[in-house]
C-alpha cells in the first residue's frame, strides 16, 4: 500500500479552461494522481493541450469542501452533499472509472434531468427553447443514444458547456443566436447530442485516445448523421438562409446538413494537408484533428453504411459497445465485428481508408449505348480500391443505382437501361471523393453538353454538374488611378482546385481608362513532404506609375516547394524562377534615365520557419537583366521571451556582379526601393512628398529615416533590430554600410519608436536619432514618420486561418 499526501496548485483559467475563474468558479479534470497504463510498456505522454489523457481506472472516492453558493456538477456518484452556514461538504464516489471532473459555478446553472435510460447532468441551456421542450429532447436524445449503442453503465452522464466549447458544433452554429440560420430546437439538440456523444465514449470506451482516437470521431459522428437522418431529414446547411432570395440559387444552399462531413474533410485534402485516420492526436495539424478527421472518420461508417446497408453497421456498433464497454480495447476489435457481419471483402475499409492517405477519385470515361443495356467504364484515377457506386438519373430523379467494386485502374460494367438521361458516380456525395466534377455523363447525344454554363456572384461550394464562374465587384487605389471599380471573373471555389484563372478589369476614375490585372495559375502536388508541390503560373497587370504614365507586366513563372514529413511543422522551403517584363508607356514630359521596357531573369531560394516564439527566415535572390546582375541574401529572426519581450533582427546584404546601368533604377535602397519589378503594393510608388511617399515596405535596407543618398550601385551590407518597451511598443535601430562605383563606403543608421500594431500588417515608425541627427526636433517632424499597412484581403485573411493550417 502506497499513501502519497501532495497539494495541487490550481491555474487560473485565462489560457485553458481549467482552474479556477474571476467569478470564483472551478473547473478540475485530470487534476489529481491515476495510474498510468502497461500495456506491453508504459503508456505516457505530455499533455498538449489535446484533451487525450491515457489512465487507468481505478475506484475511486473524493472528500472535499467548496464555498457556500457554488452549483456542483460532476460525472461521478453524489453520495452526499451537506450544507452547511458558509460551506459545502461532498462525497462523490466512482467505480471503475478513469478520472472525476468537478464544475463549481457561480450561479445555479446544473439541472439533472431523469430519463427512462439514464440521468442527465447538464448546464447546456438554450434562452429560446423553453424548458419543458429542452426536456422533451433531452429524452429523446437519451434514447437515440441507448438504441445506438446501448446502457449507460454508471449513475449520471455529465454533459457540460465547458465540454462542448472544446468542442463545438463548427461552422454557422458558432454564429450569434440572433443571426443564427438554425432552429432553436435544431441547434439545442445537436449541441446536447454531440457533448453527450463524446461524453458517453471517453467514460465508458477504453482505448488509447492519443494513438486510437479516430474511433470515437468515427461512432460519435456516425451517431451525429444518423440523428440528423432521422430527425431532420430535410435540413439545410444553411438552414433558414438557403430559403432567402439570392441565396437560394448557390449550390451552398442545396447542399444538405450531413454533407459538410465530406466539404469540411476535402478543405485540407485539396490543400494536401489531409492525414490518415489513424495518425496520432499529436501530429495531426488543428484543422484536421478538431475538424476534418473526425469528420472523416464518421463519414467512413455512413460510406459502409451506404454500402453495406445501415443495419450492418448499427449491429456492429451495438455489437462493439455492448462487448468492450468498459474493458479495454482497440479499433481492432471493431475492425473484426465489422469483418464478421458482413460476407462482403471490407479489408479495404482498415487497410485504405482508416490506414493511408490515399485519396477517392473515379470518373467515367466512356459510355456505350445499345438497346438494353449500357456499357459503362469507369476509371480509378488514384489507384485506390473502393467500392463506387453509379447512379442513373432521369430528370433528377434517381431511377437506378449500382455498387462497383475491384476497379485497379479502368473497368468496364454492363448495367441494364432504365430510361436513364443522366450517368453519375457518387451522386448522393456519400463518399469522400476527392474530385466530383467529371463523375457524369450525359446519355442524350454527341451534341448535348455534359455541364451548362453558370455565372454566379461572389463565390460558391463546388458544383460538380456546372461550370461555374464568379464574378464580384473589386477596387483598387493607388494616387495614379485614383479609385480603381472593377469586376472579377474566376473559377475559385470554397475548395481549392488545381486551376485557377483570375481575371480583374478596372476602370481608373482619375485617369479614365481600363487598368487590372489577370492570373492563370496551375498546381500540382505531389506528395506530402519532401518536393511536395510544383506551381506554374502566367500573371499579367497594368496599371499608372505616374500621371499619364502606365506600366504593364507579362511575368511567367515556376515555383518549386518543399515541406517536412512533419505538417504540424512551420518549415516550409521554395524555389520560384520567373521571367518578369515590364512594358512602360511615358507621358511625353516625363523623361526617363532608363529604356522604358525592360526584362528580368529572377531565381529565388526562400526557407522559412513561422514560429510564434521562434520566428526565422531567409531567402537568396538573383537577378539578371541585359544591363546588371545582382544577388541579395535576407535573414530575418524575432523571439518571443516568456516576459512577453520580442527581439525582433533582420540583416540583408546585395552585391552587383555587374551593373551598366546610369541611374539609381535598379539600385539597392535603404529604405525606400524603387519597385522596378513591381512587387510591392505602394499607394504611390513614385512620390517623393506627401502622406503616401511616408508608405514604408521593409526590404532591401530596412531604413526608416530617409538619409541622403539613400542608393547603392555597388553593394550594401545592413541590420535592423528592434524590441518592445511595452506592449506593442518597441524600441527600433538600423546600422550599415552602403558603397557605391568609384565612392567610399558609408556608414549610416537611424533609430526610432515602432508601433508595431499588427506585425506586417499595420505598423508607424516615429525616427528619433539618425544620420541626420536628432529628426524628433527637426522641422515637419510629421513628413519624417513612416507607416506600413497591408490592404490585400488575401494576405489579412491569413492573419486568422493561419493557426488552424
Amino acid at each position: 500500500r502506497f499513501v502519497f499526501t501532495y497539494s495541487v496548485k490550481l491555474p487560473p483559467n485565462r489560457y485553458t479552461p481549467y482552474g479556477y475563474d474571476a467569478d470564483g468558479g472551478y473547473y478540475l479534470k485530470d487534476w489529481y494522481l491515476t495510474p498510468a497504463v502497461y500495456d506491453g510498456g508504459w503508456q505516457r505522454y505530455s499533455n498538449k493541450n489535446l484533451e487525450d489523457l491515457y489512465t487507468g481506472i481505478t475506484d475511486t472516492n473524493i472528500f472535499f469542501t467548496y464555498p457556500e453558493g457554488l452549483d456542483l456538477g460532476t460525472n461521478f456518484n453524489e453520495v452526499n452533499i451537506t450544507e452547511y452556514p458558509d460551506k459545502n461538504y461532498a462525497t462523490l464516489s466512482g467505480v471503475n472509472r478513469k478520472s472525476c471532473d468537478i464544475i463549481l459555478n457561480a450561479k445555479r446553472t446544473f439541472t439533472k434531468h431523469v430519463t427512462p435510460n439514464l440521468v442527465v447532468v447538464t448546464d447546456i441551456d438554450s434562452k429560446g427553447y423553453d424548458e419543458i421542450s429542452q426536456g422533451v429532447s433531452i429524452n429523446r436524445i437519451t434514447r437515440f443514444i441507448s438504441e445506438n449503442l446501448g446502457p449507460f453503465p454508471y449513475e449520471q452522464l455529465l454533459v457540460s458547456e465547458i465540454d462542448f466549447n472544446k468542442n463545438p458544433l463548427y461552422g454557422l452554429n458558432q454564429l450569434p443566436s440572433f443571426i443564427r440560420p438554425y432552429e432553436e430546437q435544431f441547434q439545442f439538440e445537436l449541441k446536447l447530442l454531440k457533448t453527450a456523444l463524446r461524453s458517453y465514449m471517453r467514460e465508458t470506451v477504453f482505448i488509447n485516445p492519443r494513438k486510437e482516437q479516430w474511433l470515437t470521431d468515427a461512432l460519435v459522428n456516425y451517431l451525429m448523421i444518423k440523428y440528423v437522418d432521422s430527425f431532420y431529414p430535410g435540413q439545410k446547411l444553411l438552414g433558414k438562409l438557403s430559403r432567402i432570395w439570392g441565396v437560394r440559387n448557390y449550390h451552398l444552399a442545396d447542399m444538405s446538413f450531413n454533407e459538410q462531413y465530406a466539404f469540411f474533410n476535402m478543405l485540407t485534402a485539396r490543400k494536401n494537408l489531409d492525414q490518415a485516420l489513424s495518425t496520432t492526436n499529436d501530429s495531426l495539424i488543428k484543422f484536421n484533428q478538431k475538424i476534418a478527421n473526425t469528420y472523416k472518420a464518421g463519414l467512413g461508417l455512413a460510406y459502409l453504411a451506404n454500402y453495406l446497408g445501415e443495419d450492418f453497421v448499427d449491429k456492429s456498433v451495438r455489437e462493439f459497445y455492448d462487448q468492450y464497454r468498459l474493458q479495454p480495447t482497440s479499433p481492432l476489435d471493431f475492425i473484426r465485428i465489422l469483418e464478421q457481419n458482413t460476407a462482403e471483402d471490407i479489408s479495404w475499409f482498415y487497410n485504405t481508408y482508416v490506414r493511408s492517405e490515399q485519396r477517392i477519385d473515379f470518373k467515367i470515361s466512356n459510355v456505350i449505348k445499345t438497346q438494353d443495356s449500357l456499357y459503362v467504364t469507369i476509371k480509378n484515377k488514384t489507384g485506390t480500391s473502393v467500392p463506387i457506386s453509379l447512379f442513373g438519373i432521369k430528370n433528377d430523379t434517381v431511377v437506378s443505382k449500382h455498387w462497383f467494386t475491384n476497379i485497379i485502374d479502368e473497368r468496364e460494367f454492363v448495367i441494364p437501361r432504365n430510361r436513364e438521361n443522366r450517368l453519375v458516380l457518387n451522386y448522393d456525395q456519400n463518399i469522400p471523393e476527392f474530385n466530383q466534377r467529371d463523375n457524369w455523363k450525359t446519355l442524350k447525344g454527341w451534341f448535348s453538353s455534359n455541364k451548362k454554363l453558370k455565372l454566379q456572384f461572389f463565390k460558391d461550394s463546388e458544383d460538380p454538374y456546372y461550370k461555374q464562374i464568379f464574378y464580384m465587384p473589386v477596387a483598387n487605389f493607388n494616387v495614379y488611378d485614383g479609385i480603381s471599380p472593377g469586376i472579377r471573373f474566376t473559377n475559385k471555389t470554397l475548395l481549392e482546385r488545381p486551376f485557377i484563372y483570375d481575371f480583374s478589369p478596372s476602370y481608373a476614375l482619375r485617369e479614365q481608362s481600363m487598368v487590372g490585372f489577370a492570373k492563370l495559375n496551375f498546381r500540382q502536388y505531389l506528395k506530402k513532404s519532401g518536393l511536395y508541390v510544383v506551381n506554374y503560373a502566367l500573371r499579367g497587370s497594368t496599371f499608372h506609375f505616374q500621371t499619364n504614365s502606365r506600366y504593364s507586366t507579362v511575368t511567367p513563372s515556376i515555383g518549386l516547394g518543399w515541406r517536412p514529413p512533419d505538417l504540424i511543422s512551420n518549415i516550409r522551403s521554395s524555389l520560384v524562377l520567373r521571367y518578369v517584363n515590364v512594358f512602360r508607356d511615358v507621358d511625353p514630359n516625363l523623361e526617363l534615365e532608363t529604356d522604358p521596357d525592360y526584362s528580368v531573369l529572377n531565381l529565388r531560394y526562400n526557407h522559412i520557419n513561422n514560429g510564434i516564439i521562434n520566428f526565422f527566415s531567409w531567402f537568396a535572390d538573383a537577378q539578371h537583366s541585359s544591363d546588371f546582375t545582382k544577388l541579395a541574401l535576407n535573414m530575418e529572426y524575432r523571439r518571443l521571451f516568456e516576459n512577453n519581450t520580442q527581439l525582433n533582427l533582420r540583416f540583408f546584404a546585395g552585391k552587383f556582379l555587374r551593373n551598366q546601368t546610369n541611374s539609381d533604377f535598379f539600385s539597392f535602397a535603404l529604405d525606400r526601393p524603387t519597385d522596378y519589378l513591381f512587387d510591392y503594393n505602394y499607394l504611390g510608388r513614385s512620390e517623393d512628398s506627401g502622406i503616401t511617399s511616408q508608405q514604408i515596405i521593409i526590404a532591401e535596407g530596412g531604413f526608416k529615416s530617409r538619409l541622403e543618398n539613400p542608393f547603392a550601385n555597388d553593394w550594401i551590407l545592413t541590420s535592423n533590430a528592434s524590441f518592445n518597451l511595452w506592449k506593442w511598443i518597441e524600441l527600433y535601430g538600423d546600422v550599415g554600410f552602403i558603397k557605391n562605383k568609384n565612392i567610399n563606403s558609408r556608414f549610416v543608421y537611424d533609430s526610432g519608436i515602432r508601433l508595431n500594431l499588427v506585425t506586417d500588417y499595420f505598423e508607424l515608425y516615429f525616427p528619433l536619432y539618425s544620420n541626420n541627427g536628432w529628426e524628433i526636433a527637426q522641422p515637419n517632424y510629421e513628413t519624417r514618420i513612416r507607416f506600413l499597412i497591408t490592404l490585400s484581403p488575401k494576405t489579412l485573411i491569413g492573419l486568422f486561418t493561419r493557426k488552424w493550417f
